[in-house]
């Protein structure tokens, strides 16, 4: 399997998909405040902007997998560079917020520590168990899914390496997650991994095929816009409200993420608005925005209580007012402490 010719290394579309959709989270976790506004239907939805981050994850890592299956320190140099881009920020995140506990958790710190889950955080598996989260740390859920996910899916690329094992693989986490929906069992979280590997299976199926399948630009676009209009389609119809829902919106998702692969660079108004300053710049920074949001949320509280004298105004304020400055977290944490620590990516 070989990176083919026509894909470039960096695919400036993709930044703009992953801005676009941690925006579509944060004005989701907004929705109250925009009830009787033309946003307020939209944001409801926001909640599958998570889709999108699971597929784009899927590909890329899946990719840089496919790139180094025959490396020497193949699982080392993989983990090491993942836990530089994950680990430093979710630990800083689990400080503030048991640090803070009287704010972000209620009670002492020692009340909030000795109830807190640490074993499960430190694993990454508190999304498996029916544990009450303070709502600081609710975001984590995702990251949780991706770090098991790839603690299995690293070191089964290298073991199956034929294209048609990995696929075959991918397709049975496709089918697992709708009938594990379906099936709805007792010891299942609405978190649970095995109902939403959907999206990252698909983006890791994505880079399998492009990696192993010579099939030309224009033939992958074909597949991938067909994709996209017959998962939607789905979506809005037949999926709608039932234990496929999320499988036919991956599916849309994960088209569109195909079609903007192969289509990369295109002057078309779709691939340059996403190219385009602001979404890049999102993207850019939207690891950081996507795990700190509900905290920033809850610690700057009290402008929403100053605004609910004012109603609709009110809320709008309050939405902008938290773009705002979960923004400005944000990017100080990506240009101040993010990009710092990635530099040292250099030595695996």
């Amino acid at each position: 399997m070989q990176r083919p010719d026509w894909l470039p290394k960096y695919l400036p579309e993709l930044d703009g998909v992953r801005g676009l959709a941690i925006l579509t989270v944060v004005l989701y976790h907004c929705h109250p405040r925009l009830v009787g506004t033309w946003m307020y239907g939209a944001s409801l939805w926001g909640w599958a902007g998570v889709i999108p981050f699971f597929i784009l994850s899927g590909f890329l890592i899946t990719s840089i997998l496919l790139r180094t299956i025959d490396r020497p320190h193949y699982l080392h140099n993989f983990h090491a560079r993942r836990a530089l881009r994950i680990w430093p920020l979710y630990l800083l995140l689990l400080a503030t917020v048991y640090l803070n506990a009287p704010w972000f958790v209620g009670g002492s710190i020692w009340e909030a520590t000795k109830a807190a889950p640490w074993l499960a955080y430190l694993f990454c598996v508190q999304n498996l168990f029916h544990l009450t989260l303070p709502p600081a740390l609710g975001p984590t859920w995702a990251l949780a899914i991706e770090e098991q996910y790839y603690f299995v899916w690293a070191p089964a690329v290298r073991w199956l390496k034929r294209p048609w094992m990995l696929a075959l693989a991918l397709s049975a986490a496709l089918v697992a997650s709708p009938v594990v929906r379906l099936a709805h069992p007792s010891w299942v979280t609405p978190t649970h991994t095995l109902i939403h590997l959907d999206g990252i299976a698909w983006g890791s199926l994505i880079a399998v095929g492009i990696y192993s399948l010579k099939l030309s630009r224009r033939l992958w676009l074909a597949i991938g816009l067909t994709a996209f209009v017959g998962g939607i389609t789905a979506a809005a119809t037949v999926a709608g409200g039932t234990a496929f829902l999320d499988s036919a919106l991956a599916t849309g998702s994960a088209g569109a993420v195909l079609a903007l692969i192969v289509s990369t660079g295109a002057r078309n108004p779709v691939n340059a608005l996403l190219r385009s300053a602001p979404l890049a710049f999102y993207g850019k920074i939207s690891y950081g925005l996507y795990m700190t949001h509900i905290a920033i949320f809850i610690y700057f509280g009290w402008f929403d209580r100053k605004m609910d004298a004012y109603g609709m105004v009110g809320d709008l304020a309050v939405v902008g007012f938290r773009l705002a400055v979960t923004t400005a977290a944000a990017a100080a944490l990506w240009y101040g402490f993010e990009s710092k620590i990635l530099k040292l990516k250099k030595y695996f």
